[in-house]
């Protein structure tokens, strides 16, 4: 299943970055999906950060504290986050640093609005991020809410898709069901 989802989040992600393109992969984890946009994309040249920097990663990950980018204004060209902002501990500021430090943010998230969504989220985030340690803030917004974060943020929606098909059936109809997005947000 990890292979068949990171394969299907790189090419979701490829399609909506510059190219080329300085990348900031914000809350890298392994860099498995980075690298393979890179692979799709070889004019992508990613560069990693998280607040949990794991041991190995096929490129460079820096250490941040999940609020405050280390990067100055318009670092990247880009920058992507995959499942990143529902465990942020203050998810409007960390997007708002996304859109200082890129022109361009692309961001793999989930939505709250489908009936039962948040415990099946919470169930999702659970068994797929508690070994590592990461932050289970289960932070999941409505479609709503990403719209109004992306305005503070200084940002516009250029593209936005439910078309997620991270599992195949049967699983998609319990942890598909629009529970997943992905959208390209452009500074206003």
């Amino acid at each position: 299943m990890f292979g068949r989802r990171t394969r299907v989040l790189a090419e979701l992600m490829a399609d909506l970055l510059p190219d080329p393109a300085r990348v900031l992969d914000v809350g890298t984890g392994d860099g498995t999906v980075a690298e393979l946009v890179r692979e799709l994309r070889p004019g992508i040249e990613p560069t990693g950060i998280d607040v949990l920097v794991r041991p190995s990663t096929p490129f460079q990950v820096h250490s941040f504290d999940g609020l405050s980018i280390p990067f100055g204004d318009s670092t990247f060209d880009a920058a992507m986050l995959v499942d990143v902002l529902h465990h942020a501990e203050d998810p409007e500021r960390l997007l708002r640093e996304c859109a200082r430090v890129a022109p361009v943010v692309v961001v793999k998230d989930h939505l709250a609005d489908a009936p039962l969504a948040v415990p099946t989220l919470r169930f999702m985030d659970r068994v797929g991020n508690a070994r590592y340690g990461v932050a289970l803030r289960y932070a999941y917004w409505r479609r709503a809410q990403w719209v109004a974060a992306a305005r503070q943020a200084g940002l516009r929606e250029a593209t936005f898709t439910m078309d997620v098909p991270l599992y195949p059936p049967p699983l998609s109809w319990v942890f598909g069901r629009d529970l997943h997005f992905v959208a390209r947000f452009e500074r206003i």
